[in-house]
């Protein structure tokens, strides 16, 4: 709290100073108007909101989720399409970093994988051939590598599961990251990893696959970001625009079940504002959202994508609830968990952390019994 009064008060000294010439007919001159905006700022929430962790069934900003689910897909049937399923996802995944109006989330990545999440929103920065992640000026401590060895040791360890990611480019405007985009899949996962088509999968197709949701220009990567029904209403200019936030978030939820089955639903619940930082309209809008959930009885239908900041464990796992049970007929488990695809893979990754494996052993060994013949090193790679 004495952190934000401290940063936040210079800032309205400043704008009274600036202003006090245009004061002199004002009742009360500076001190009346300086006193009326800081009770503004107290209004809109910038000066008095906590900081301390809070963990509740709605709304989580510990270092850790309550609990985990990390393979709740393995029970989907594969024929069913990803755009009947209901998912939870994140809003500014790896933005932990910068600060109350940067940061969107405080669980790793590998924790929310694990934890239920399933839609990914990365933001990169494209600079001299390196993406690097942000939000917004705030650099956030990664690269594009990073989140794409997650996502593949996390399929590789649960291969029922699927995992869709918006890629975005953030605080650069090239247009133009796509080769570097597909560098860093070459380099940092497995080209067989990505769904390569614009068409939506199903659970079975898409098993031990990452879905790449193409935010940005060049040739199809995956599928379209634009090719979802999105409602981000993200603007929230102060904690009293909280309600119109809400409305957004509630009509594009009722929409999603009577909704064009085909198309996948994405309904972001997250926003932000000059007087209203992410923590603040989340703490709010989660709580909202739980009491919306959690109050519907019939779980049989699809809410699609619901993208949050700071979501607990609890909310993770009511909206996962939501399934569209009788597509789960006479479905067999077996063949959900190890559908085609997700063997395919599977080995392709093994087969690349044994030849890691191998070289960094034969390197050690020629370090410790002296020479190779000229062959050898180049079958192994070894200058």
């Amino acid at each position: 709290m004495l952190i934000s009064v401290v940063f936040f008060l210079p800032l309205s000294l400043l704008i009274i100073r600036t202003d006090q010439s245009r004061m002199g007919g004002i009742r009360g001159g500076p001190v009346k108007m300086q006193k009326r905006l800081i009770e503004l700022l107290l209004l809109v929430g910038i000066i008095g909101l906590s900081r301390g962790a809070i963990q509740r069934p709605d709304y989580d900003d510990t270092p850790s989720p309550e609990f985990l689910n990390p393979s709740w897909m393995a029970s989907l049937p594969d024929d069913q399409p990803l755009s009947e399923v209901t998912m939870p996802g994140t809003h500014n995944t790896m933005a932990l970093y910068g600060g109350v109006f940067a940061e969107c989330q405080t669980w790793s990545l590998a924790s929310q994988l694990r934890a239920g999440v399933r839609f990914l929103d990365v933001r990169v920065r494209y600079f001299n051939g390196n993406l690097t992640i942000h939000h917004g000026v705030s650099y956030q401590w990664a690269h594009f590598g990073h989140v794409l060895e997650g996502v593949a040791d996390f399929l590789v360890e649960y291969p029922s599961e699927t995992v869709l990611m918006r890629v975005k480019e953030e605080y650069s405007e090239t247009y133009d990251i796509y080769g570097a985009v597909v560098d860093y899949v070459r380099r940092y996962a497995d080209w067989d990893l990505l769904w390569h088509s614009r068409l939506v999968p199903t659970m079975g197709e898409a098993r031990g696959k990452l879905v790449v949701l193409q935010d940005f220009p060049g040739p199809d990567l995956g599928m379209r970001y634009d090719s979802l029904d999105i409602a981000d209403d993200w603007r929230v200019h102060t904690l009293l625009h909280v309600k119109e936030k809400w409305q957004s978030v509630y009509q594009h939820l009722v929409a999603a079940p009577v909704g064009n089955p085909a198309r996948m639903f994405l309904t972001f619940s997250s926003g932000a504002g000059l007087f209203a930082h992410p923590r603040a309209v989340a703490q709010r809008i989660n709580a909202q959202l739980h009491d919306y959930v959690g109050n519907k009885t019939d779980l049989n239908q699809r809410l699609g994508i619901v993208c949050m900041d700071f979501p607990a464990a609890p909310m993770i796992q009511t909206i996962i609830d939501f399934q569209l049970k009788e597509a789960k007929k006479n479905k067999k488990a077996f063949r959900s968990v190890f559908g085609k695809t997700s063997l395919k893979y599977i080995v392709s990754q093994l087969k690349k952390k044994m030849t890691r494996y191998f070289k960094f052993n034969v390197r050690v060994k020629v370090k410790h019994e002296g020479r190779m013949d000229l062959s050898m090193r180049h079958q192994y790679g070894i200058q």
